[in-house]
């Protein structure tokens, strides 16, 4: 079948298919029935800042259908309603017909930011109450003598102490007391407590304290939600066991509260099969899995955007060395991936004092696709700061009021105002033609705001937006890609979300890459990115085993059954009848270190020291250049990874019959960033491009979520998926 095919002859809106959609044949669990219209949909829905996207598959043809709608900040789960009503339009009954709803959202992270979480408290052991105020005790800003730091999700009065203490081998030093207990949860009731956070000294190598605390708890008030840091996090280091514990708590109750409406509102249209929540790890699961850990979804919607480009880039065949670049509403987002592997990290700050400043945020140790942010999106507003310079973002217009252009009550001028201005925008084809933007108004904000204060005309401020926003993100990336020891003129930049094709081209230009790929829909990649995640659970525990004890293997293999029984029975929660797999790390360390570095284990039966100490000691020289033979090393933590993989399908690309010489289907001026003026573009309309055409720059591709800017020197080539790749042969812009 057709990649495109037009729905409507009076609306543009295309349907994609993918090929090799092996949904119908798993190769892992029990085969699914496709010639039932129950099981015939499976739909994606990504939240972000400005919009919310759609990708539904057909199961039994493999014909895939978007959608792009206005976010909804004040009810989220609205703006999936709205989302749902436009594709069921079109799909009569289509939720009775949906066999899953695979979701991303930004609820975690805006609850942080806002301060918008339950009203929290925190049981600690006596004497540790302030552990979150104290920290690491380190300065972010060595020269701010005005320095701040967030303030912690408990305040003060309600962090409450405890009579117990186990020592570091998990030994009862002090048994808990049971009457100080009951004063606590009196103290619970009197303060209106909504969740509870309970993180005892040392409970991560023994939980026993924890667990009784909860028994007790629950026994007198069944109603409160119960956060234990053996649970959340069975971790060495306090401060951070304790601060992923007390936000895990924090939003809870909202979390709770947003699934239960979701999935409440999807019935009430018909829909009664399963919602599935985008981890930060790059895994769905159950929402029983994450509403008992919300924490875990803290990243969520940037974490399907680096699968989509991974999976894009696959498909395509540059999967060695990948730079995912997305650009949305909102933010832009970086992510390295080598050998078709995701960077991941194991920590994360959430609410910083400043955006952009390590160590300003609230740290949280979980699992997570290692993503660099910069508050550059199509919404990020331009202004003079108080030195009489311009700058772009970090703030944002989002989707309320939204950019000038967008008619719906924003002054303030945006990188996408100053896109309509240069013509890498249609007004009239936004969204497909949707949603007409207002070029008037974008000239306007821009004029009172950017282009008065600095004495130049409205085009100029126009480039100078643009061109400030591109320059920022490039210079993050720079900087992301140089921590990792990494040079980007080896990588292949894959560009997506509304913002990533318009801005892509120039931006690789300016890293020095060679080679751009944008993928077929790519203003919706990341609810793409949902369908391609496998299910997944990651579980972590800090488990002290020196290299050299000569019961390394027993214990280790002990302790890793143990982990994978835990991450087997999250991911059985979904899918009962598939094979689980599994992928086993360790934390290493030098003895006496306090950082330890990440190590894949084989899944072998035998593991020995020997074996992990080569690879431990291969993994340290990449990261700090030498490595210490005569020091001994150990340990700290595990990790495994327990999933199975989602559906495999490819692109099956557009059709080889169409009319290239309708492809163009008209010509505007635009600004060219190689030219500095304005040139003539010939505007191609991809859905008549048919694979092995080749589109020489200067050109414009257009699609319903987004336009593809391929400035002079560059050469686009429709490849049999639909992808468009991109070589850039100028040098690189300085």
């Amino acid at each position: 079948m057709p990649l495109w095919q037009y729905m409507d002859k009076n609306k543009s809106f295309p349907r994609m298919v993918l090929s090799e959609y092996s949904a119908s044949q798993p190769k892992h669990g029990a085969p699914q029935t496709m010639d039932t219209q129950e099981s015939r949909f499976k739909l994606s829905c990504d939240i972000g800042g400005t919009f919310t996207d759609f990708f539904l598959v057909d199961q039994r043809t493999g014909e895939v259908d978007s959608e792009k709608c206005l976010t909804t900040p004040s009810d989220p789960a609205q703006g999936v309603l709205n989302g749902i009503d436009l594709l069921a339009k079109r799909h009569p009954n289509l939720l009775a017909k949906t066999d899953s709803v695979l979701h991303a959202t930004t609820l975690v992270i805006n609850a942080l930011i806002e301060r918008k979480g339950a009203r929290t408290a925190l049981i600690t052991t006596e004497g540790f109450k302030d552990v979150l105020e104290i920290g690491r005790e380190m300065r972010y800003d060595l020269y701010d003598i005005f320095i701040t730091y967030p303030k912690p999700l408990v305040p003060r009065q309600m962090r409450l102490e405890l009579r117990e203490r186990m020592n570091a081998h998990g030994d009862i030093i002090c048994k808990l007391d049971v009457g100080q207990a009951e004063g606590l949860v009196t103290a619970l009731e009197r303060e209106g407590v909504e969740s509870l956070a309970v993180c005892l000294l040392h409970s991560y190598v023994n939980p026993a304290h924890e667990q009784q605390l909860r028994s007790f708890i629950e026994a007198r008030l069944p109603r409160l939600p119960v956060s234990l840091s053996s649970e959340v996090l069975p971790e060495i280091k306090e401060y951070e066991r304790t601060s992923t514990t007390v936000a895990n708590a924090y939003v809870k109750p909202l979390v709770e509260r947003y699934i239960d409406r979701l999935v409440s509102r999807l019935r009430d249209q018909g829909f009664s099969k399963k919602l599935l929540i985008m981890l930060s790890s790059g895994g769905m699961a159950s929402t029983e899995t994450v509403s008992s850990y919300p924490v875990r979804i803290v990243e969520s919607g940037p974490a399907a955007g680096a699968l989509a480009a991974s999976h894009v880039a696959a498909v395509a065949g540059f999967s060695e060395n990948v730079l995912a670049f997305d650009m949305g509403g909102t933010t832009a987002k970086g992510c390295v991936i080598r050998n078709g592997q995701i960077d991941m990290a194991m920590s994360f700050e959430a609410a910083r004092v400043h955006r952009f400043k390590k160590g300003s945020g609230i740290p949280l140790r979980l699992p997570v696709i290692d993503i660099m942010e910069i508050g550059a999106g199509g919404g990020s507003i331009a202004a003079i700061n108080e030195l009489g310079l311009l700058q772009v973002g970090p703030e944002s217009a989002a989707a309320d009021p939204g950019p000038a252009c967008y008619g719906l009550g924003g002054v303030k001028p945006t990188v996408t105002d100053a896109n309509v201005v240069l013509g890498y925008l249609n007004p009239a084809f936004f969204l497909g033609g949707a949603m007409k933007l207002d070029a008037d108004a974008a000239r306007k904000a821009l004029a009172i705001e950017v282009a008065d204060p600095l004495g130049v005309s409205i085009d100029q401020a126009a480039w100078r937006v643009h061109d400030l926003v591109t320059e920022n993100m490039a210079s993050a990336i720079r900087v992301h890609m140089t921590e990792k020891g990494v040079d980007p003129e080896r990588f292949t930049l894959v560009a997506f979300g509304g913002g990533g094709p318009v801005h892509g081209y120039t931006l690789a230009r300016r890293l020095g890459v060679r080679r751009l790929l944008v993928p077929p829909s790519a203003g919706i990649a990341s609810a793409l990115g949902l369908l391609v995640s496998p299910v997944s659970f990651d579980v972590v525990r800090t488990v002290r085993i020196p290299l050299s004890d000569q019961d390394l293997e027993a214990r280790l293999l002990a302790s890793l059954g143990e982990m994978q029984d835990d991450g087997k029975r999250s991911v059985k929660s979904v899918e009962p009848a598939a094979d689980v797999l599994y992928k086993r790390f360790a934390e290493v360390s030098y003895i006496g270190q306090g950082f330890s570095v990440s190590v894949e284990l084989p899944n072998e039966p035998e593991i020995t020291g020997a074996d992990i100490r080569v690879r431990f000691e291969s993994s340290y020289a990449n990261l700090y250049g030498q490595t210490y033979d005569e020091m001994p090393a150990q340990i700290v933590s595990l990790r495994t990874v327990a999933f199975c993989p989602a559906a495999d399908f490819r692109m099956a690309g557009p059709p080889k019959k169409l009319r290239p010489d309708l492809a163009v289907k008209s010509k505007r001026s635009v600004f060219s960033a190689e030219k500095r003026r304005f040139c003539e573009f010939p505007v191609y309309d991809r859905y008549a491009l048919a694979p092995g055409i080749s589109v020489t720059g200067p050109a414009l591709i257009e699609e319903k979520e987004s336009t593809v800017v391929i400035d002079f020197g560059g050469r686009g080539t429709v490849d049999q998926h639909g992808i468009v790749a991109i070589t850039i042969e100028s040098e690189t812009i300085a």
